[in-house]
């Protein structure tokens, strides 16, 4: 049976048309997926984009029809939001059945070992911060994953929030030194941090350009700065808070336990932070095996719809090679 994949993150999306034997067919990568910001409708028009090109890049002309839609899609943190999501996928018309999960779900999917049952937690760190589990049962752990309105704290929006807090402070006065005050500015050319400030307050600085300085808050804290430092460790603690907590409510913290580290931030391995993590969840949750996901997420959403239609062992291991 025929699946169309589709991974959609608030910068971009990707779509691929898997054939029934697990063969690849088709790809195509468009732009972001907001509905909060622009609508289901619009948002949903923009993965209609990608799903098009995908459908185009296998050969295939006239309307997109496939057995099975799996669509992992970043904006989807309350099962209601999955619910409203299907509705308008379905009403797209471009499969016999649709599925929609919370984009963090890619994540898990893609980085369980080959041959494995879907079981396990994901954390990911990448724009803002999102944990899931799985059991093959069908049990799920989540959190809502809206901000500081459920609770959460990071991810890169967040730590670049954080470093212009005590880099304003440090300037000002209010606050002690830390060289995030002259290190932020300098990324962008500027000569302070109330330049930077003034920059980003009448957007001569785009908003979406605040998570650059993520990079440059863990650049920082690798100097050896301790105001950078003490909010990479922080990083480190609501990461395996958030993996501890979705173990204890699927009874996983006995068991030997595969925990997905995925997202921009976690991929991209920054020491302070990679072993702040694996040496807190040893102590916390020793059986958990931490793994960093470095497989597109596209895959993970491919490898959901193989489970839904019922694949054989040997069409998801043709998937996986592909995204190897």
């Amino acid at each position: 049976m025929s699946v169309l994949a589709i991974d959609a993150g608030n910068s971009k999306t990707d779509a691929a048309l898997i054939g029934p034997d697990g063969t690849v067919l088709g790809t195509a990568r468009g732009g972001g997926f907001r509905p909060p910001a622009v609508g289901v409708e619009t948002a949903v028009d923009a993965l209609a984009d990608a799903v098009v090109r995908a459908w185009a890049a296998a050969g295939n002309t006239g309307p997109v029809a496939v057995d099975h839609v799996s669509a992992c899609l970043a904006n989807a943190d309350l099962p209601v939001e999955e619910r409203q999501l299907a509705r308008a996928l379905a009403a797209r018309g471009w499969g016999g059945t649709v599925a929609v999960y919370n984009d963090t779900f890619a994540i898990l999917r893609a980085g369980l070992p080959s041959g494995a049952e879907p079981r396990g937690v994901a954390v990911v760190c990448g724009a803002g911060i999102n944990c899931v589990g799985m059991t093959p049962d069908g049990r799920t752990a989540r959190f809502p994953a809206l901000g500081k309105i459920s609770g959460d704290w990071g991810g890169g929006g967040g730590l670049a929030e954080e470093a212009l807090w005590f880099a304003a402070r440090a300037e000002d006065g209010r606050g002690g030194p830390t060289a995030l005050a002259r290190a932020l500015p300098e990324h962008f050319g500027l000569p302070s941090v109330y330049a930077l400030i003034e920059a980003l307050h009448l957007e001569q600085v785009a908003p979406a350009r605040r998570h650059e300085l993520a990079p440059v808050l863990f650049a920082v804290a690798a100097a050896g700065d301790p105001v950078a430092r003490s909010l990479v460790d922080r990083q480190a603690e609501e990461i395996v808070a958030l993996a501890v907590v979705a173990l204890e409510r699927l009874d996983l913290l006995d068991e030997e336990t595969p925990v997905l580290l995925g997202g921009s931030v976690l991929a991209a391995r920054h020491p302070q932070l990679d072993d702040g993590v694996r040496t807190l969840l040893a102590a916390r949750a020793p059986k958990a095996v931490p793994l960093v996901v470095a497989a597109s997420p596209v895959l993970g959403a491919g490898l959901l719809g193989l489970d839904a239609v019922g694949a054989s062992a040997e069409v998801f291991a043709r998937l996986r090679e592909q995204y190897a």
